[in-house]
């Protein structure tokens, strides 16, 4: 596909867009302030191409999720031969359809030995949604209906529903919603970078995770039900924990006997060089998150993978689990996310970033170390993060926070490349496919926003 398939007339769509079109995460007032919405018409490979014929490379995946990058013909051909066979059906009433059992089937053989089944849903934080349920109603069934608490940690993303933003540790989420929901607590997260003071990363590792066990002393091991955590807290501002941390989360879930529920949104399918980001961190999950890269994000689906500890305890005890979506198991979505895992083994899209993409980002963007005003680069995989300082020993950061990001984030926009800000760190998560020529484009990008940034805040 060479070309934009559609004549678009620009300032239409711009002006339908700021007339009628509610985005996320956004200031109304200030995007249309700014002209409103650059639109998107086209993608292929790592690319995105504007309405304005502007040719993008992608350091972000669309949202983290375009593992096997864009215009992937048999993706769309999955699509369309399902949705000609069958376009729907609910996976209610005792109904099944292909594709969903055979995805689930496929999803559990990339899982642990002992994580057997697989709940389907729509989006990553319908899946969280379904995991707190799971998580309270497997307690009560064990006859401890008294363990309800979830713990999770400050500036972690686990959705945008009421449930996942709850999960999540977003101070801002909470303040618009009037959130928390009740029984959910949070501590600290692990970023030695921001929090650890004068630690090693790998006292701070064990520091951090004893925040755990003492939120878990302090309302007591018979109320609380699970701990949740993403292997890297992305959009955090992909915090990759010291090694210390998920040992430790480990044996404090087992001690006390908690859930470990592990958040693979970002990390799933390949993104740290293993299928899951748990395997290459070594976390022991009773229950997995996923979404976005199980389908690539060419429709919308989302799984819960369920322990055996987990799943068992529902079907001896458990009668009807009073729970589900109308799109739980959407047949075109399954065959999608299946056609989606084939290309990635097909390919060795897990081996390509275990091996060869992700120790060359990782070599690459260590040389913006010597940047004045980096303070850490890390990488875990196609994961990595940019940490902005204005001052590297004491890690502090420009005034007012965000301030820096902002600039930075905007240079990378007027060089058509998509890295995002996460406050005053610079994030990219770039598709699976990206070649080492691509991830010296955006380097040396990174590198050219860094100094325009820098002489802005009047550093150089």
């Amino acid at each position: 596909m060479s070309e934009v398939l559609k004549n678009y007339d620009l300032e239409e769509l711009k002006k339908l867009d700021n007339d009628h079109h509610m985005h996320p995460f956004t200031d109304y007032k200030g995007l249309e302030g700014e002209g409103g919405s650059r639109v998107i018409v086209r993608g292929e490979g790592c690319y995105l191409y504007d309405a304005e014929g502007h040719k993008i490379l992608d350091g972000m995946s669309g949202l983290w999720c375009t593992n096997v990058g864009y215009g992937r013909k048999e993706l769309a051909e999955a699509a369309y031969e399902q949705l000609l066979e069958l376009p729907y059906y609910n996976t209610f009433f005792k109904t099944t359809t292909p594709p969903a059992a055979k995805l689930a089937a496929k999803v559990a053989s990339l899982l642990p030995d002992n994580m057997n089944h697989v709940f389907f849903s729509g989006s990553g934080s319908e899946a969280n949604d379904t995991n707190l349920r799971l998580a309270r109603h497997f307690w009560q069934l064990e006859g401890k209906p008294n363990k309800k608490i979830i713990i999770s940690r400050e500036n972690a993303y686990h959705g945008s529903t009421i449930a996942g933003a709850s999960l999540g540790g977003m101070s801002a989420m909470h303040k618009q919603a009037g959130l928390e929901i009740p029984g959910i607590e949070h501590v600290m997260q692990p970023y030695w970078f921001g929090e650890g003071g004068d630690m090693t990363p790998d006292e701070f590792g064990i520091y951090a995770a004893r925040k755990v066990e003492e939120k878990i002393l302090e309302v007591g091991a018979d109320n609380v039900a699970a701990f949740i955590g993403e292997p890297v807290q992305g959009a955090g501002g992909v915090i990759i924990p010291p090694k210390t941390y998920w040992a430790e989360i480990n044996r404090i879930c087992e001690q006390y006997d908690i859930l470990l529920i592990c958040d693979e949104v970002i990390c799933g399918f390949g993104r740290t060089g293993n299928w899951f980001g748990h395997q290459t961190l070594g976390i022991k999950p009773d229950i997995v998150t996923m979404a976005k890269g199980l389908s690539s994000g060419y429709l919308p689906i989302s799984a819960s993978g369920v322990g055996d500890r987990v799943y068992n305890t529902l079907y001896e005890k458990g009668g009807e689990f009073f729970h589900g979506y109308t799109y739980s198991g959407h047949p075109a979505a399954a065959a999608v996310a299946l056609r989606n895992i084939e290309i990635i083994e097909r390919e060795g899209l897990v081996e390509k970033v275990r091996n060869e993409t992700g120790p060359y980002l990782a070599q690459k963007i260590k040389e913006l170390d010597d940047h004045p005003i980096v303070g850490e680069t890390r990488t875990l995989g196609l994961l990595a993060a940019i940490e902005i300082t204005n001052d590297k020993a004491k890690r502090t950061r420009f005034e007012p926070a965000g301030k820096a990001g902002t600039i930075c984030r905007d240079e990378f926009f007027k060089r058509n490349t998509v890295m995002r800000a996460c406050g005053d760190v610079m994030v990219t998560a770039p598709p699976l496919t990206i070649e080492k020529s691509q991830i010296d484009d955006l380097i040396n990008t990174a590198r050219e926003c860094l100094d325009a940034t820098a002489k802005e805040l009047g550093v150089i």
